[in-house]
């Protein structure tokens, strides 16, 4: 291999539509096929790799920067140590990762694009070139089978394959990314019908993962519906129907909510109902639930009521077409 100096990862982040929470093993393995309609939008993590000045460490810079770990063991964030353990990296690096949107329980799958950024810079480091299915299955196996964290794996095919997806989860843990090809047209009419609120709050999407995983059993018929809804959303998209998209959001949203305790709260729901009362047709909070952003479908002319009822930071996006991929090595 020629020696690299530095490369450097870009991953979008992403939005779900339908289908959320069917991606947990605990429901596609026993009762039937999950399904998830996403989206990845231009919000990135970039993860840059560079040769350490001192060849037996490593330098890990997130949040929190790790000086001088002379051992891979030493190291703090989870799936950086364990991705390098897979690949087997060898000391003399740094890693360093910027985010362009709050890293922690905005519910955009923002510890798998980490993880997804991390790993292919990592392939790349090594002069490796991987497909998004194998990419994808790397993430899953690290946070699901190695950390053992709760959680299903719509986030790392999303930020592998990026763009507009309807992902199915068979029972033999096999994962299908149907890309739903809009024309350049109507991709900007949904984008001007997307509205996306910060709502400021953060929580552990694993923990409210692992309340959902214990009480499938009691949601199974909201589940099977929620599946349902993904094909339907597929559906809609592709019929450019707006109308029926924010109505299958609406429903979505209403089924998650009783799939356990933490999903929603007051705060949340109050200002649901006021982007409601405002004009948005339908919408759900993005993720596992209790924080991060809300997703409204809202006709164009009914934007501003709608920002101008909830008060709350906008973020502005388009769909990002492509998934993770490497942006430069030297």
């Amino acid at each position: 291999m020629s020696e690299r100096h530095i490369v450097t990862t870009k991953t979008p982040f992403r939005i779900t539509f339908t289908g959320g929470g069917t991606d947990l093993p605990s429901y596609y393995k026993n009762y039937g096929t999950g399904a998830t309609v996403s989206a990845t939008i231009n919000s990135y993590v970039y993860i840059t790799l560079a040769k350490h000045f001192f060849n037996n460490e490593f330098r890990v810079s997130y949040s929190t920067t790790e000086n001088a770990i002379t051992e891979l063991d030493q190291i703090k964030h989870p799936t950086v140590r364990e991705a390098m353990r897979l690949l087997d990296i060898e000391k003399g690096l740094q890693l360093v990762s910027i985010t362009e949107i709050p890293s922690k329980g905005t519910g955009m799958g923002s510890s798998s694009s980490f993880l997804v950024g991390v790993l292919n810079a990592l392939h790349a480091w090594k002069g490796e070139i991987i497909s998004p299915k194998k990419l994808a299955e790397e993430a899953v196996y690290i946070e699901r089978e190695i950390l053992k964290e709760y959680g299903g794996k719509q986030d790392q095919y999303a930020a592998t394959y990026g763009g507009i997806n309807l992902i199915e989860f068979f029972s033999n843990d096999e994962v299908s990314v149907k890309k739903l090809p809009l024309s350049n047209k109507s991709k900007k009419e949904l984008e001007s019908r997307l509205l996306l609120f910060y709502t400021g709050k953060e929580r552990s999407s694993t923990d409210i993962h692992k309340k959902q995983e214990i009480q499938i059993n009691k949601n199974i018929t909201n589940y099977k519906r929620m599946t349902e809804l993904a094909y339907e959303t597929s559906e809609a998209l592709a019929e450019t129907n707006w109308d029926k998209l924010g109505s299958l959001l609406n429903e979505n949203w209403n089924l998650k909510k009783q799939l356990s305790d933490g999903i929603s709260d007051t705060t949340i729901d109050s200002y649901y109902q006021k982007a409601i009362s405002s004009g948005a047709i339908g919408g759900k909070l993005i993720g596992a639930g209790g924080s991060g952003f809300l997703l409204f479908v809202v006709d164009p002319e009914k934007r501003e009521s709608v920002k101008t009822a909830l008060g709350l930071k906008v973020h502005d996006f388009e769909i990002e077409q492509n998934g993770s991929r490497v942006v430069y090595v030297d």
